[in-house]
């Protein structure tokens, strides 16, 4: 089964659809002009993953680096039939439809991820190693797993989701300035739109207040420098924008039901 999987980077200046009746997952990452499905040209696809059918005819369009500029991953209709992903939205019918072209911008910080995945993955379909089909599977249900994740940013392809587009740059903001500024005013105001307004696209996008991803991406960094870096837990409040530990203990009790020395442990 594995050996009808492929998985190729995105170097040429035009890539086409496989001539086969294979599913494709396009990772654009950058330095793309666009990516035409169906004859229709979109622009500004770069950081995101289209999930197309094999009755769309697809390129997409390079400009002229030599870098890669992201992967192509080719799926046999009876691999997504395995009973591995059948719990799973990446099927036929949620995510490969015929009738729309389903696009997922990756949550900031994931990118590294869905990279390392795709690597291994690579690197496993050109050897002889036993249990390679099991490790095939379970990297591709890992790599679905993080494109279903409720960070990221889900949407069918346009050439102008406004409100998509906004959430996304909110995420970019907060990746970047989450250890300075925790409220929603601030990265609202930075947008150029108002907190209810900020609020209202985040809802519709995601289903959750702008409030959650700024927890949310405070809880997953604190959890990290608690379990994996040797920074005192005054240190990591310091460091994540906590005016003191006590208030830092706090957040992250609330959030978790853990304070921050049993999360360490845990």
């Amino acid at each position: 089964m594995e050996q009808a999987i492929k998985i190729s980077r995105i170097l040429s200046k035009t890539t086409c659809q496989p001539n086969d009746t294979s599913y494709a997952v396009c990772w654009v990452q950058n330095e793309v002009e666009g990516i035409e499905i169906n004859k229709t040209l979109y622009k500004n696809v770069s950081n995101a993953v289209f999930f197309l059918n094999p009755a769309f005819n697809w390129k997409i369009l390079k400009k002229d680096t030599s870098t890669s500029s992201g992967y192509v991953l080719s799926i046999p209709k009876q691999v997504l039939n395995h009973p591995t992903f059948k719990n799973l939205h990446i099927t036929e019918v949620r995510l490969f439809s015929a009738h729309e072209i389903p696009k997922i911008n990756l949550s900031p910080g994931i990118e590294t991820r869905i990279q390392a995945i795709l690597e291994m993955l690579d690197e496993l379909l050109s050897t002889n190693l036993k249990h390679r089909e099991e490790a095939i599977l379970a990297l591709l249900k890992t790599f679905f797993v993080y494109c279903d994740g409720q960070c990221n940013i889900k949407s069918v392809i346009t050439d102008n989701n406004a409100k998509s587009t906004l959430v996304y740059k909110f995420k970019k903001s907060i990746n970047r300035y989450i250890t300075q500024y925790h409220e929603v005013g601030y990265y609202a105001n930075l947008l150029n739109v108002s907190d209810k307004y900020l609020n209202e696209c985040v809802k519709g996008v995601l289903g959750v207040k702008a409030k959650h991803l700024i927890v949310e991406q405070l809880v997953m960094r604190s959890r990290h420098d608690l379990k994996f870096t040797d920074k005192t837990i005054k240190e990591v409040g310091y460091t994540l924008g906590f005016s003191s530990p006590d208030y830092f203990s706090y957040f992250i009790k609330k959030h978790t039901g853990y304070s921050p020395s049993q999360l360490r442990k845990s």
